[in-house]
């Protein structure tokens, strides 16, 4: 029952800290969100890559509807198991102070709903039930919803509505598409929301197209992707970056894995129907995201936008139907999730000793504090891919795979990397260097805590990047296990 533990222990952290008194609920949360991550790798420790679904617990549920209290892993459920489990301490500890600053809701109120998110999240990446998934899923909203409106800056709690909105709506088509798989299992004789079981029907063309339709809208509103991504921007604009990195780099992995889990998993004939569209929208995604961060004078909101042009890369990985594009792709998902929280937790130091996000407004930053600026220049050439850090690895991948699909696709996705270039050196250039703001105290440089929340993010970027091994030798066995359900060979072609 490890993995009911894993889930069970932030959601009881998570009363626990809303209930003690507020001098201590901080260090109560920590402590919890501490001993989560001892039973992450726990989990790991136990997991035998290459075995498929390990750790399985099931239990019958609703018993005339076939549903199930259903869990277990594999590589891509481990991978974000561990991502979600190393990434919530780093948020409670960065978020120690700005979590109480004013117009917020104080610590006790963002480390209780950081937890409730952090066990929503690693249930939905251990759901092996498509009842159960849908169930967490949507609580997922729960928490994401008063962290976005409860802290931040102004206009916060638009932002916080309009999240929810597209959330809700993806979640409403997702659940026809749910009920609609339950239908195709009762009219073949074991009605059943176990994805094992689901797995082995024999689904229908037509079906299976209408089926993919609602899963997809719902995962690429929440990955996200373009057209539906215009919440992303206006969330990490107005969010606190703690709160930003949990959306970004975990909740909107769920849309990524959904697409691999279900799409691929259960619907592989739709996914191959659908794989011209996925790919242009895709690639749209990676230029369109990158052009519009170019554009952007908030650091926050530019960062945001850089994540749709990243996602781009990983939808379009899982769609050229090939082990270096799927391997790729899954690789991606934990090295943005580090390079990102990264970017985002250097710019939340930067705009709590600057009072500001506006590009335009800093400058000379480097000269003060060069160990920030040292940071912020690792995580911005972590966005654009360069060697030696570990989204280089994964991005290499997912184009070579594009241009053994075809020259075209794999030509535009080799476009977006001189885009998050420039995108990445230039806001460098305007916060870090130039001459020193008039008139203005010079920025104090990150003191000893600051640099112990950021350098296990700065360690894994250069570890992963000489080394990957470590992460592809689970990927691997589960890609190669996924693409053999579509039909698919370890190098890409038809079997």
């Amino acid at each position: 029952m490890i993995l009911t533990v894993l889930i069970l222990l932030p959601l009881v952290g998570a009363l626990v800290t809303a209930f003690v008194p507020a001098a201590v609920a901080r260090l109560v949360g920590l402590g919890f969100a501490a001993a989560t991550l001892v039973v992450g790798v726990v989990v790991a420790a136990q997991y035998n890559a290459g075995d498929g679904m390990q750790l399985t617990e099931t239990r019958t549920w609703i018993e005339s509807l076939g549903v199930h209290y259903a869990l277990g892993v594999d590589g891509l459920g481990l991978l974000m198991v561990l991502l979600t489990v190393v990434l919530v301490p780093i948020v409670l500890l960065a978020g120690w102070h700005e979590s109480e600053a004013p117009g917020n809701n104080g610590a006790k109120a963002f480390f209780a709903w950081t937890l409730g998110l952090e066990a929503m999240s690693l249930a939905v990446f251990t759901a092996t039930d498509v009842l159960l998934f849908y169930v967490v899923f949507e609580a997922t909203l729960i928490p994401a919803y008063f962290l976005i409106g409860g802290f931040g800056r102004s206009g916060r709690g638009r932002a916080a509505t309009k999240f929810l909105i597209y959330q809700l709506a993806g979640g409403l088509i997702m659940l026809a598409s749910v009920i609609g798989l339950y239908v195709v299992s009762a009219n073949a004789g074991n009605p059943s929301f176990l994805i094992s079981d689901l797995a082995a029907l024999d689904i229908d063309e037509t079906t299976q197209r209408w089926l993919f339709v609602g899963f997809f809208i719902a995962f690429a509103i929440k990955a996200p992707m373009f057209p539906v991504h215009t919440w992303l921007a206006d969330t990490t604009e107005k969010a606190t970056t703690g709160t930003s990195v949990l959306l970004v780099c975990i909740l909107d992995k769920i849309g990524t894995f959904g697409m691999l889990r279900f799409c691929l998993g259960l619907l592989p004939d739709a996914s191959q129907w659908a794989t011209p569209v996925v790919i242009v929208l895709a690639l749209i995604s990676i230029v369109y995201g990158a052009l519009v961060a170019i554009a952007q004078d908030d650091v926050l909101r530019l960062i945001g936008l850089t994540s749709l042009s990243h996602f781009g890369f990983i939808v379009l990985g899982i769609f050229v139907f090939s082990s270096n594009g799927s391997s790729g792709a899954i690789l991606y998902m934990v090295n943005h999730g580090i390079a990102t929280a990264l970017m985002f937790l250097v710019a939340g130091f930067l705009i709590r000793r600057t009072g500001t996000a506006s590009i335009r407004e800093m400058g000379g930053v480097e000269k003060a504090a060069p160990v920030l600026a040292g940071f912020f220049l690792v995580g911005g050439l972590a966005a654009a891919g360069l060697p030696g850090l570990s989204p280089f690895v994964s991005e290499m991948l997912v184009i070579i795979a594009a241009f053994d699909h075809h020259w075209l696709v794999g030509s535009v996705a080799v476009l977006a990397i001189v885009l998050a270039a420039f995108y990445a050196l230039w806001m460098y250039q305007r916060t870090m260097t130039g001459p020193d703001r008039v008139g203005v105290e010079p920025v104090a440089d990150l003191d000893r805590r600051e640099v112990g929340i950021l350098a296990p993010l700065l360690l894994a970027l250069l570890l992963f990047g000489f080394y990957p091994m470590p992460l592809l030798d689970v990927i691997n066995p589960f890609v190669h296990e996924s693409l053999a359900s579509v039909g698919i060979g370890q190098e890409g072609g038809p079997q």
